[in-house]
């Protein structure tokens, strides 16, 4: 019989300790944009929640921000026939890649869930002013060194921002402006830029203007 103490392990984190994924930011993300949806949290409460999202750090500190809501799916549920606009596509991220060259997505295309974007000594547009939104949050990551990246919305589609830059300018115009439509589709853009410039606004005149109308329809099956 081994009766030498061994010292104990140090214990494992609680899971609401955890560090959250971008796997956890996501499904709080569809949560929010599934609670304003349906008319749970008007504009500027889901506004306020997303802006803590990308702030928070730990698993438990992100469910608090959904704790008084359904869990997805628990809600209405369209009927399967009628998926609409905003159904999350599934797939791996869109991905943009400029290297001493220029590269752009633009016209009538239907940007994913995520699209990740990187510029070197590159020019990238990716423009959202004639896109089929098929989700309420789509989120563009990008990573410039020594490139130029230019993100282009629609005006009353809400626009947020979360990057910086190193010699560089990381910019994101348009975020608090009080004509966003409500149930509109909601633009991340995470970017870092070295040596280089990521600019994300809003194109003057370019509106999405049956956002609603698609979405009450979609609820109403």
């Amino acid at each position: 019989m081994d009766l030498e103490k061994h010292p104990a392990g140090p214990a494992a984190a609680a899971p609401s300790e955890l560090r959250a994924s971008d796997a956890d930011r996501d499904r709080i993300a569809q949560t929010l944009a599934d609670a304003l949806a349906e008319g749970r949290l008007n504009s500027e409460e889901h506004s306020e929640r997303l802006d803590s999202l990308y702030a928070l750090k730990t698993v438990g500190e992100l469910e608090v921000l959904v704790r008084d809501l359904p869990a997805p799916g628990a809600g209405h549920t369209p009927p399967a026939h009628a998926a609409g606009p905003y159904a999350a596509p599934a797939g791996h991220p869109d991905t943009v890649v400029a290297v001493c060259s220029s590269s752009a997505r633009k016209g009538r295309w239907r940007p994913g869930a995520h699209t990740r974007a990187v510029s070197v000594m590159g020019d990238i547009t990716i423009d959202l002013t004639e896109a089929v939104f098929e989700q309420q949050v789509t989120e563009i990551n990008v990573t410039c060194v020594l490139g130029n990246v230019e993100v282009l919305v629609p005006e009353n589609v809400t626009l947020r921002g979360y990057g910086s830059g190193v010699l560089g300018n990381f910019e994101v115009r348009g975020e608090s402006r009080g004509e966003t439509d409500p149930q509109a589709p909601v633009v991340i853009v995470r970017g870092f830029a070295l040596l280089g410039s990521i600019e994300a606004r809003p194109k003057p005149g370019a509106r999405l203007v049956d956002l609603a109308q698609r979405l009450r329809k979609r609820l109403d099956g």
